[in-house]
């Protein structure tokens, strides 16, 4: 069975997770309807992406 040879130090260690951390959204305001939402994503309340109807809107 495989046992580590030394203990792994606290710095080792966190610099190992330092990718495991949270990405932020990035959150934009959309130029037709003024409303919030995420980057290259379909705005849900116009149905619009990229100045054309992708989806029909929500009522």
């Amino acid at each position: 069975m495989a046992v580590p040879k030394r203990k792994t130090s606290k710095s080792k260690r966190d610099m190992r997770r330092s990718h495991h951390s949270l990405k932020s959204l990035n959150i934009i305001e959309d130029k037709e309807s003024g409303e919030p939402r995420i980057s290259h994503r379909i705005d849900a309340s116009t149905g619009m992406y990229k100045g054309r109807l992708i989806i029909d809107p929500k009522k």
